[in-house]
């Protein structure tokens, strides 16, 4: 990649967390769509690098769990039987967690939506806090045997289930169906019925499907490369949890969760890719 100017770098960045998709990216800054993609390649890495190393001993006591579905390169009816068998191709499920008090993102995880990915989501998920929490997901079972593994039976453990009526049809078929009712299962350990609860979760993931191109459904910015998704995912993650203010707490979720002391800017965020690329030169 051609070494791009700060200016450049952050307006790229800029359209990317503002839900703009890597093409429209390129009309509105003039970068090729190939610098465009190499330094969402490069910044995701240095995002989930340094994610994995600043979000520990946290101090968080309820949280909240979900999946997002998206896919890449086709859906699942779509995809070539030469591929069908082919990692990150069709579905893709990101796995998130949400702080209901300080609104942070400890953790993420894209994969599938199998007891696998389940297990390598809450192992590290739980490997970031500091304290027994409280925890809620919906009612997938591959929870049940993850957060087990995780927490080793140390964790107020609930599911929430929703329960839904028939499907939409017509015109409203885009429209998800009317849940009816909700049923509560406590699992593990004794969780507050006050704080079993699943609705920060759900809010989350629609800030991810409206901040990051990639998720929005019905469009054609879905990604092309499963790599691409993490990457994306990396860059909201941070973007979303030191730089932009959240509307209720005024402030950033990193604030508010003791791990920064101020909200960041945008030259904070590209610095995380600097110091990387400094290492990286020093070694040379």
């Amino acid at each position: 990649m051609n070494r791009l100017d700060a200016r450049t770098r952050t307006a790229i960045v800029a359209c990317l967390v503002e839900g703009n998709s890597i093409r429209a990216t390129c009309r509105l800054t003039g970068a090729a769509k190939g610098t465009a993609l190499k330094l969402l390649e490069d910044l995701g890495t240095a995002c989930a690098e340094y994610l994995g190393r600043t979000l520990r001993n946290l101090p968080c006591k309820r949280i909240q769990c979900d999946e997002v579905w998206s896919f890449c390169y086709a859906k699942d009816k779509n995809v070539p039987e030469r591929m069908k068998d082919q990692t990150g191709v069709g579905s893709i499920w990101t796995w998130t967690a949400i702080d209901a008090d300080t609104k942070l993102i400890p953790a993420f995880h894209v994969g599938t939506r199998d007891a696998g990915c389940a297990c390598e989501f809450m192992v590290d998920l739980g490997g970031r806090l500091r304290n027994r929490v409280q925890l809620t997901s919906d009612g997938h079972r591959a929870y049940l045997v993850a957060v087990a593994q995780a927490f080793d039976l140390e964790v107020d453990y609930a599911m929430l289930v929703k329960l839904y009526g028939s499907e939409p049809a017509g015109e409203a078929r885009y429209s998800p169906p009317k849940c009816v009712g909700i049923r509560i299962e406590p699992k593990l350990g004794d969780p507050d019925p006050e704080h079993i609860s699943t609705s920060y979760a759900e809010r989350s993931n629609l800030t991810i499907r409206m901040s990051s191109r990639r998720y929005t459904r019905l469009t054609n910015a879905f990604s092309k490369k499963c790599e691409n998704l993490e990457h994306g995912m990396a860059l909201h993650s941070l973007y979303y949890n030191f730089v932009r203010k959240h509307m209720t707490l005024k402030t950033t979720p990193a604030v508010a969760a003791g791990i920064a002391d101020r909200p960041w800017n945008m030259g904070d965020l590209l610095a995380v890719l600097e110091e990387i690329e400094q290492k990286q030169t020093a070694y040379r």
